[in-house]
C-alpha cells in the first residue's frame, strides 16, 4: 500500500508546480516510506498534469515496482500510472497480456497499464480483483482517470483549486489547503476529466429490489473465504495477523495457520520462520485473554501489547490527524489500533491480514437481533457494506497507515462480498438458529468436530466492538476525560462554534477541536459522516426499537438485553455524557 496524488491543468513554472506537487506528496510519505517518484508532463506551455507516489514495497520489492510506472507501446508516448493497494488476480492478468505489453518487473500494479490498454479508463475495473486506489494519465489523449476499488477499501480523494487544476490523492491532508472543492471518491466509481465521477461497480446487492434467496451451503462458505485469504497472502514481505480474539479475525487467522501448514503458503522466501500475530487491549481486558488462547491453539508467535487510558488519550489528536475523522466509533476504535501498528512495524511486519467486513455481511452487530424482518435486515446489511468507507475501513487503513502498515481484509475480496450478500437474510438472523447468536452461519462453517478450527469459548463468542474489546474502561476514560478540558460555556456555545455538524456531547466537541486544529476548511468538515447510532447501526436501524432512540451510544454495551455487560450499565448511555458523570463519581 502506498500514497499517491495527482494534480491536473496546473498552470505555472516547472520549478514552480513540481515543488508543490512534491511538497504535497511528502504529506502521504508516512504511507510509503520505502521510495517516491514523481511523473510531470507539460500539456501546453505552462501547463502540467502530475501524478506522485510514495511507495511501501510488497510485491516485488526491486526498483522495477518502482512508481508511477510508465507502459510504452509501439510509437504512442507512454501511459504514466500509479496505485495504491493491491491486485490479488495480477498473475491471471500478467498471464494474459505479458507477451503483448513490455511488463518490465513482477509488481502486482503494473498490469494496471496493460488492462487500461485493453479496456480504456472507462471499462477496465471490473477486471481487478483487489483494493486500490489508482490515476492514470494519457499524454496521447490528454485523459486522466482515478478509481477505486468496490467497497473503498483504500481511501482517494479529489478536489478542484483556485484555478480549475484537479487533484486527487491517498489522504486529505495533501489537498485541503489547494482546494475551494473537496470530495471523497465514492468506493466503485471512477473519475475523469469532465470531473462527474461515475459509478463502475454495480453488482446485483446494489439493487434495492433484490432479495437474496440463496439457501446457506456451509461448505461453501468455508471454500469461498479460505480461497479469499490465500489471495490475500500473495506479497514478497512478511505479514502477520491481528487477532482481537473475536471470531471474525481468529477464524482469518486459523484459515492462514492452515494454508502455511498445508505447504500453500511459503513463509521461508519472506523471511519468516513462524507466522506472527498481534492484539492490543487495556489490562485484563476481553480481547487479551481471548486473542492468547487463539494464538495458542493456532501456534502463532504472539505478541500482546497493553496500554493504559492515558497512552491513549495522549495519542488522540495524532490519531485525528492521521484519520481524518472527528467520528466517535471511529477514532475510539482507531486509538488503540494506531498504537498497535507502531509495534508492528517496529518488528519488520509490512502488511496484516484482520477481520473487517464480517459484521456488515452477516449481520454482526448486536442491534441485528432486533431487526424486524429477513428483508430489513439484508437493507441494513447492504447499507453497512455500503457505508464501510466511511468507518471500519477508514479506520483500518488509516491508523495503520500512519506508520507504513497495510492491512488486508479477506471477508471483503469482491468476490467474497458479492458471495455473502448472495445468501438468504433468513439464513443469517440470530433468531431463526438455536444459539440466538449473530453470523451464526459463518461460525457453524468453521466448526469442524474431527479438526477443529478454533476452541469452541472462541468460535463462539459474543460479538464484542473493537472499541470495547480493548477494555470497557476505554470508552469510558475518554468519555471522562472531555469533561475536564471541554468547559459548560464552550459546550454551551457549540452551535455558534460549529454550525456544520454540531457535536452532541464533549467527546464529539474535543474530537472536533483536534479535527479543525488540522483541517479547518468547512469542505474537510463534511467529508466525515455525522449520524445517529447504536453499537454502530446506520440511523436508519433505530426505527427498529424504542429503546434504541433513547440510548444512542455506539458501545456495543448499549444494546440492553442483547450485550452481556448491559444490564449492569443500563443508563449510562445518552451519548456519552451520563457515562462520563459515572467515572468521574
Amino acid at each position: 500500500m502506498c500514497g499517491i496524488l495527482g494534480i491536473f491543468n496546473i498552470v505555472g513554472r516547472y520549478e514552480h508546480v513540481r515543488k508543490l506537487a512534491t511538497t504535497l506528496s511528502r504529506r502521504l510519505r508516512h504511507r510509503g516510506p520505502d521510495a517516491c517518484g514523481v511523473y510531470i508532463y507539460e500539456v501546453e506551455p505552462g501547463v502540467w498534469n502530475i501524478i506522485c507516489h510514495e511507495r511501501l514495497s510488497i510485491c516485488d520489492l526491486s526498483d522495477n515496482g518502482k512508481q508511477p510506472f510508465l507502459l510504452q507501446k509501439q510509437d504512442l508516448k507512454p501511459v504514466a500510472f500509479a496505485a495504491n493497494g493491491e491486485i490479488y488476480n495480477y498473475q491471471e492478468i500478467r498471464k494474459k497480456y505479458e507477451n503483448k505489453y513490455p511488463l518490465q518487473g513482477t509488481s502486482d500494479c503494473e498490469i494496471i497499464g496493460a488492462l487500461y490498454s485493453e479496456f480504456g479508463g472507462k471499462e477496465m475495473w471490473n477486471h481487478l480483483e483487489g483494493m486500490f486506489g489508482v490515476i492514470i494519465y494519457d499524454p496521447n489523449t490528454n485523459e486522466f482517470f482515478a478509481s477505486r476499488d468496490h467497497v473503498g477499501v483504500i481511501p482517494l480523494y479529489w478536489g478542484v483549486g483556485k484555478h480549475g487544476e484537479v487533484y486527487v490523492t491517498s489522504e486529505l491532508k495533501a489537498i485541503d489547503d489547494q482546494c475551494v472543492e473537496l470530495s471523497i471518491l465514492l468506493p466503485g466509481h471512477y473519475l475523469d476529466k469532465n470531473k462527474t465521477p461515475t459509478q463502475w461497480y454495480q453488482p446485483l446487492w446494489h439493487d434495492e429490489e433484490y432479495f437474496p434467496n440463496n439457501q446457506i451451503d456451509y461448505k461453501e462458505l468455508r471454500e469461498q473465504l479460505t480461497q479469499a485469504v490465500y489471495e490475500q497472502l500473495q506479497g514478497d514481505a512478511p505479514f502477520g495477523l491481528f487477532i482481537s480474539g473475536g471470531v471474525d479475525s481468529s477464524i482469518v487467522a486459523a484459515i492462514t495457520v492452515r494454508l502455511v501448514q498445508e505447504g500453500k503458503i511459503d513463509i521461508k522466501k519472506r523471511g519468516m520462520d513462524k507466522v506472527h500475530s498481534f492484539c492490543i487491549g487495556l489490562k485484563g481486558s476481553p480481547d487479551i485473554e481471548s486473542s492468547q488462547k487463539v494464538a495458542e491453539y493456532l501456534g502463532t508467535e504472539h505478541h500482546a501489547f497493553i496500554y493504559t487510558p492515558e497512552e491513549g488519550i495522549d495519542a488522540i489528536p495524532d490519531v485525528i490527524y492521521h484519520t481524518e475523522t472527528y467520528n466517535n466509533t471511529t477514532i475510539r476504535a482507531s486509538t488503540p489500533m494506531y498504537i498497535l501498528a507502531r509495534k508492528i512495524k517496529a518488528l519488520g511486519i509490512k502488511y496484516c491480514l484482520t477481520g473487517e467486513g464480517a459484521d456488515e455481511l452477516f449481520g454482526g452487530y448486536l442491534y441485528f437481533h432486533k431487526a424486524p424482518n429477513a428483508e430489513e435486515f439484508h437493507r441494513e446489511c447492504v447499507r453497512k457494506v455500503k457505508d464501510l468507507y466511511k468507518y471500519d475501513l477508514l479506520r483500518a487503513n488509516k491508523s495503520t497507515m500512519a506508520w507504513g502498515l497495510e492491512v488486508r481484509p479477506p471477508f471483503l475480496h469482491k468476490s467474497f462480498v458479492e458471495y455473502a450478500m448472495s445468501i438468504d437474510p433468513n439464513d443469517k438472523m440470530p433468531r431463526n438458529f438455536p444459539k440466538n447468536i449473530e453470523k451464526y452461519i459463518l461460525r457453524a462453517a468453521f466448526d469442524d468436530k474431527s479438526k477443529p478450527y478454533l476452541p469452541s469459548e472462541i468460535l463462539w463468542r459474543q460479538k464484542e466492538q473493537f472499541s470495547d474489546g480493548v477494555g470497557y474502561l476505554w470508552r469510558d476514560s475518554i468519555t471522562a476525560y472531555c469533561e475536564t478540558v471541554i468547559s459548560d460555556k464552550d459546550f454551551s456555545d457549540r452551535e455558534i462554534i460549529y454550525e456544520i455538524n454540531t457535536p452532541r456531547n464533549k467527546e464529539q466537541f474535543w474530537y472536533r477541536q483536534c479535527f479543525e486544529h488540522h483541517f479547518p476548511s468547512k469542505e474537510a468538515a463534511l467529508t466525515v459522516p455525522y449520524a445517529l447510532s447504536i453499537a454502530c447501526s446506520t440511523e436508519k436501524a433505530l426505527e427498529w426499537c424504542e429503546s434504541f432512540k433513547k440510548n444512542t451510544d455506539e458501545s456495543g454495551r448499549a444494546v440492553l438485553g442483547i450485550h452481556q455487560q448491559s444490564e449492569q450499565l443500563k443508563g449510562t448511555f445518552n451519548d456519552g455524557e451520563s457515562a462520563a458523570k459515572t467515572v468521574k463519581n
